[in-house]
């Protein structure tokens, strides 16, 4: 006959960690190189804040200078498990290919622009969006 258990469990205060895990490298072409990192912040109340960050850089004479950053933060619970699946599995390869083939190239079409145009962000962004949705 199985015996009873009891399990007792304190409450405290919410715990969030903030971390960065970079998940992918890659040198798209000739002179440019990209890093894809998985952020999680906190707000206030120890609640995670989950974003996929696009860092983008122009490489010369062996030195990277970074010229454009993306920071895509998930908005439903359903995207938030979406990016916090790239921990522990890492960008898919139909990932990978969003990445580099579009959103590298939104986000090289603001290289050098003072402000980038309104239809220039939402490009970038629903690249960033669809790179997080592919595996819903």
């Amino acid at each position: 006959m199985p015996q009873s258990s009891t399990s007792v469990v304190p409450i405290g205060a919410k715990v969030c960690r903030p971390f960065l895990l970079e998940v992918m490298v890659f040198s798209p072409e000739s002179g440019f190189k990209f890093n894809v990192t998985v952020e999680r912040s906190c707000t206030t109340d120890a609640d995670a804040i989950w974003k996929l960050v696009f860092d983008l850089f122009k490489v010369a004479d062996g030195i990277a200078t970074q010229v454009v950053h993306v920071s895509f933060t998930a908005g439903t619970p359903v995207e938030q498990q979406a990016v916090q699946k790239m921990v522990t599995e890492g960008v898919k390869p139909a990932q990978a290919a969003v990445l580099i083939d579009e959103v590298h190239p939104a986000a090289k079409a603001i290289v050098g622009k003072k402000a980038p145009t309104k239809a220039q962000k939402q490009k970038v962004h629903d690249s960033m969006a669809k790179v997080v949705n592919l595996d819903l």
